[in-house]
């Protein structure tokens, strides 16, 4: 792997964005979105993005279980949109949107057939 490849990789982690990684690294910003797409087909290139994620893991011990398990503690405390309120309505709905998506609850085939829950959720959002 090339240092421009190896910085790509270190980029990549930031935002897991391959374009602005590109960027970053010190690709053509005209070509970076081509560049972005290549490096990630690339085996070594993949192969390292999969070994610094698994040691990014490892180090701040934050898993999908981890950020799973909080989004289910937000989802769970009473929400105000009172002045004192620890927890406010928008929060709630933005940690049980999250988790909905993890467990698909959103895609028409799992609700139902009819996008019951895709419905709600927009109207919430459209307020």
């Amino acid at each position: 792997m090339t240092p421009k490849q190896a910085r790509f990789v270190q980029e990549y982690l930031v935002d897991l964005n391959a374009t602005a990684a590109a960027k970053r690294a010190g690709y053509n910003p005209k070509t970076a979105y081509s560049i972005g797409q290549e490096n990630l087909k690339k085996p070594e290139i993949q192969s390292a993005i999969q070994q610094a994620k698994k040691a990014r893991r490892e180090r701040t011990e934050v898993t999908q279980d981890y950020v799973i398990e909080k989004l289910k503690e937000i989802a769970d405390k009473q929400a105000s949109d009172g002045a004192y309120s620890e927890l406010k309505y928008a929060n709630k709905l933005k940690a049980l949107e999250l988790l909905g998506k993890h467990v698909g609850a959103f895609e028409r085939k799992n609700a139902g057939g009819d996008g019951a829950l895709m419905d709600l959720l927009k109207g919430l959002q459209d307020g």
